[in-house]
């Protein structure tokens, strides 16, 4: 990694409204066969602010995380509006997260999901889930997530890819 982008694995920092047409911007690079309306990002900042991260570099935004409590075995459908966060959520949702080229390999997204568990544990969450798309589960499981296998998500998780699968991360 350049010098330009050592530390940046430690500079998440909360996303704000004003980086929502940066978020969208590094969705459509990192994520473009995943699109997701601008909506979707502006609703999970609005319903869970502590679960929205982003690293912001010199000249753009470089990576950004979207995670909130949600229902066991029940992922959100892509680019769909949730409308309410659970009363009784029973794990932590990584919806969304987008790494540019430059910051990956560098501990970026390791720093994200110690972010995320601690997140999790302060909202009492055992489990953190999330569906796994675009080749990325070898760093998911890297990051202690196993496959939940559920087949009566068959339908949905195909709705993102053949090659989507539900993981997840018991909490110890």
């Amino acid at each position: 990694m350049s010098s330009l982008f050592e530390g940046l694995a430690s500079q998440w920092r909360p996303m704000t409204a004003a980086d929502l047409p940066a978020v969208a911007a590094v969705a459509a690079r990192v994520h473009p066969d995943y699109p997701e309306d601008d909506a979707v990002f502006a609703e999970r900042l609005r319903l869970y602010p502590a679960g929205c991260l982003v690293v912001a570099g010199a000249q753009e935004l470089l990576a950004y995380a979207v995670s909130h409590p949600w229902h066991r075995l029940r992922p959100p459908a892509l680019n769909s509006l949730l409308g309410a966060l659970p009363a009784a959520p029973s794990t932590y949702y990584i919806h969304d997260v987008a790494l540019l080229a430059q910051v990956r390999g560098g501990g970026t997204g390791a720093a994200l999901v110690a972010r995320l568990v601690a997140q999790a544990r302060s909202a009492g969450l055992a489990e953190l889930s999330l569906v796994a798309v675009n080749g990325s589960d070898g760093f998911w499981r890297r990051q202690g997530f196993a496959d939940v296998d559920e087949p009566a998500l068959a339908d949905k998780l195909a709705s993102y890819d053949a090659a989507a699968r539900l993981m997840a991360r018991r909490l110890g």
